[in-house]
C-alpha cells in the first residue's frame, strides 16, 4: 500500500443564481490551478453542479491531468443528520433549525453519498507509488471528510467551513492515522478574493 494525498477544494464563488461562477470565482479557480500545476495528480473529481464542474475545468486547464471525472459522491449533499441528543446543548437549537430544512429523501441520499465518498476518496492506495487526487466539491463534503480524518463524531461536520477556492489536503498513509496537512488555505489568493463563501462575521 502507498499514501494517498487528497486535495479538497470548495468551488469558486458562484453567481447569485448558482448557474456558474462569478468573475471572481473564475479568477479564484485559475489562481488555484496555478498553485497546483506541479502536483502529479492521478485524477480530478468534481461534483455535478455547474459551479463545481466549472471550477474543476478551470483548475484542470492548468494541470497535466487528463483524467477529470464527474462524481455524485463529490456533490452537494447533507452527509449526516444527528439526533438532537447527539449535539452539544449550546448548539442544539441553531443546528436543528438549520437541519430541519432537509427532508427524509435528502437525508437518505446524503447518508448514502457520504459513505460512498469515504469509500472512494479516503485511505491508502494499492501499489508502491504515492497517489495525488483532487476533489472539487462543496462545503459540506469537505467538512465531512475533515471530521472523518480526525475521528470526530459524525455530527461534527457541522461548523467545519471552507472558503471558496480554499485548499485542504489530507494524507492517508499505511499504518498511520490520517493527517490533515492543510485546511482552508487561501495563500494562493489575493486579499480581495479571500473568505468569500463565509458570512461576514466569520471572515478573518
Amino acid at each position: 500500500m502507498a499514501p494517498r494525498y487528497l486535495y479538497l477544494v470548495r468551488h469558486g464563488e458562484a453567481l447569485p443564481d448558482e448557474s456558474g461562477l462569478s468573475a471572481d470565482g473564475r479568477h479564484q479557480a485559475e489562481l488555484l490551478g496555478r498553485r497546483l500545476r506541479d502536483v502529479p495528480f492521478a485524477a480530478v473529481h468534481h461534483g455535478p453542479l455547474p459551479r463545481a464542474a466549472q471550477t474543476a475545468r478551470l483548475i484542470a486547464a492548468e494541470l497535466d491531468c487528463p483524467d477529470v471525472r464527474v462524481s455524485d459522491a463529490a456533490g452537494d449533499f447533507i452527509p449526516y443528520v444527528p439526533a438532537p441528543e447527539e449535539l452539544p446543548p449550546e448548539a442544539t437549537g441553531h443546528l436543528t433549525g438549520f437541519l430541519s430544512h432537509f427532508g427524509p429523501e435528502d437525508r437518505d441520499r446524503g447518508r448514502a453519498l457520504a459513505q460512498e465518498a469515504l469509500d472512494r476518496f479516503t485511505g491508502p492506495v494499492a501499489g508502491e507509488r504515492d497517489r495525488h487526487e483532487l476533489v472539487v466539491t462543496h462545503n459540506f463534503l469537505i467538512g465531512w471528510l475533515v471530521r472523518d480524518a480526525y475521528s470526530a463524531p459524525p455530527w461534527r461536520w457541522l461548523g467545519i467551513n471552507q472558503a471558496n477556492a480554499a485548499l485542504t489536503v489530507i494524507r492517508y498513509a499505511p499504518d498511520r492515522l490520517p493527517a490533515v496537512l492543510v485546511h482552508n488555505d487561501m495563500t494562493h489568493l489575493p486579499a480581495a478574493l479571500r473568505w468569500t463563501g463565509f458570512p461576514p462575521e466569520l471572515r478573518a
